[in-house]
């Protein structure tokens, strides 16, 4: 894959008790094991970094879906939690994300396709698919909360995304 696009490098010191800083400057934070986890909390950590990241990137990608598909959605605005919690696999710990979308200028089924075509076109979502879990829901213009399938739909995926002018 070529890389179009390189952070500058961020540096963790002491782990979920220390800091993380980027060279530029511009991420230069303290982190802290949440209360949840036996920690002091008070301060952000790793899950909640990623829950921001996740949240402005499926926002651009939501708004960018929705223009391609010429949809009206609003003022939109994108929450994301993640959890950790342990694998039930193995050892170690894992992720899961849930994401919800309020896009107060769509009906029910224009916003529920938009959704589903950010998941499909989010780096984010790219990389967590089929790695963790991922629930989606949308509220649209009716103020109702609707869960957004998010499944295995490989045709239809391969043919929505094909249908998207992304260059």
């Amino acid at each position: 894959m070529p890389i179009v696009y390189r952070t500058p490098t961020v540096t963790s010191i002491g782990g979920r008790d220390g800091s993380v800083r980027s060279a530029d400057g511009l991420v230069d934070l303290q982190v802290a094991l949440p209360k949840e986890l036996g920690g002091p909390g008070g301060k952000t950590n790793p899950e909640e970094l990623f829950a921001a990241g996740y949240a402005a990137c499926f926002h651009s990608a939501l708004k960018r879906v929705a223009a391609e598909k010429k949809v009206a959605i609003g003022n939109s605005t994108v929450e994301a939690q993640v959890g950790l919690g342990p694998n039930d696999d193995g050892p170690g710990f894992m992720l899961a994300a849930e994401l919800h979308v309020i896009l107060p200028g769509a009906d029910v089924e224009n916003a529920k396709d938009v959704v589903r075509g950010a998941h499909l076109v989010c780096p984010y979502s790219n990389a967590t698919r089929n790695n963790i879990e991922v629930k989606l829901s949308v509220t649209p213009a009716d103020g109702r909360e609707y869960d957004v399938a998010s499944g295995d739909r490989h045709r239809r995926q391969e043919a929505y995304v094909s249908n998207l002018d992304l260059d």
